[in-house]
């Protein structure tokens, strides 16, 4: 998987969806198109976010492509190794993060999320060297669908975690003979990474301002894989022609895709925006097709279509209990507010008939 996948918090943790809504509102709360109304003003005003997600999406995938006809040159541990550093290196410069005024809590959280990035990524190339990038992918959503299933505590979600599991069936023919079984452990595993990739990027968020805390993790992770791409590649890695595709890999892969999110979260709410990137399975699979040849069945489109619907059925659940919780609260609050505001009124009218009475 490439990172950021800020959207893939949409179908996972109800605390990364409320990060990511208060990104969003905190971002643009105040501006003339950052309001709850900004995009669905006008038909073309939606279209723009829309649109920023898809190329969002359409980037990482392709960029994941490019990266399966880097392997052969650097391998797959090469590739991850190259991206981290190249990406960590854009971040650093970019945001020029602040490390001196954070508390042990603070970078023990983004150390963390620098490892998992790390694991994540060097278990998804493994399985994309291996499986087709459509059923790669499809196979690690799971890891956010699960994560989904079990922070939502909803039985309503056992539907979506049952088809999302008749989808990964077909996938897979009945049994993992048809797909490679170590590349399908290695999406698999990627997934559970994904997950907690998750829930870290969500608590760094909170620990440090705008991207700070992605470009000390992306860093740390990029340290983390260095001596393993050393140990793989050697020489290769230094390739002018290799840096070069790499570094288009690592803009594809995490610097555009991110500054495509954070305008597309000022303009469209959460859940919007993780229905928008449950289609990223169908697009791993349209870049495979194109870049790598990568051919589809009619039982792997079907299976795929599986995965997506379950993903968007996991948001869509979750996204209206949280408003449904959130609609309680404020009748809570208003029953709240009048009972206080009627106690002074009647002590005040009382007080007033008394006076008269006198």
């Amino acid at each position: 998987m490439d990172e950021p996948r800020t959207a893939a918090a949409g179908v996972a943790a109800p605390e990364a969806l409320e990060a990511m809504e208060a990104a969003r509102t905190g971002e643009g709360g105040q501006g003339g198109e950052g309001g709850q109304g900004g995009a669905a003003g006008k038909p073309g005003r939606a279209l723009g976010p829309v649109a920023l997600v898809l190329g969002g999406v359409i980037s990482v995938q392709f960029g994941a492509a490019i990266a399966v006809l880097l392997m052969p040159r650097a391998g797959a541990v090469g590739v991850v190794t190259l991206r981290l550093v190249l990406a960590a290196v854009v971040l650093l410069v970019v945001c020029r993060p602040k490390v001196r005024g954070h508390s042990r809590a603070d970078w023990g959280t983004v150390l963390v999320f620098g490892a998992v990035l790390a694991a994540m990524n060097l278990l998804f190339y493994q399985a994309a060297d291996r499986i087709p990038l459509g059923a790669a992918v499809t196979l690690e959503v799971l890891g956010p669908l699960t994560l989904s299933v079990i922070a939502s505590r909803r039985l309503g979600n056992l539907l979506w975690a049952g088809l999302a599991l008749a989808g990964v069936v077909l996938l897979s023919g009945g049994g993992f003979d048809r797909l490679d079984p170590v590349g399908a452990a290695f999406a698999v595993g990627a997934g559970v990474m994904w997950a907690t990739y998750i829930v870290f990027s969500a608590r760094t968020g909170q620990r440090f301002p705008q991207a700070d805390g992605l470009a000390l993790a992306m860093a740390f992770g990029a340290v983390l894989s260095l001596p393993l791409g050393i140990m793989e590649a050697g020489s290769k890695l230094i390739v002018p022609s290799t840096v070069g595709l790499a570094l288009a890999v690592a803009l594809l892969s995490s610097v555009l895709p991110y500054t495509l999110e954070l305008l597309a979260l000022r303009r469209l709410p959460a859940p919007t925006f993780a229905i928008l990137m449950s289609v990223e399975p169908a697009v791993a699979a349209l870049a495979g097709l194109l870049l790598l040849h990568q051919s589809l069945s009619f039982t792997d489109a079907l299976a795929i279509a599986l995965v997506i619907a379950a993903s968007m059925g996991a948001v869509r659940t979750q996204a209206g209990a949280r408003k449904a919780e959130r609609h309680r609260l404020a009748e809570l609050k208003d029953l709240k507010d009048l009972k206080d505001s009627k106690e002074p009124t009647d002590s005040k009218a009382l007080k007033g008939l008394e006076g008269a009475n006198e």
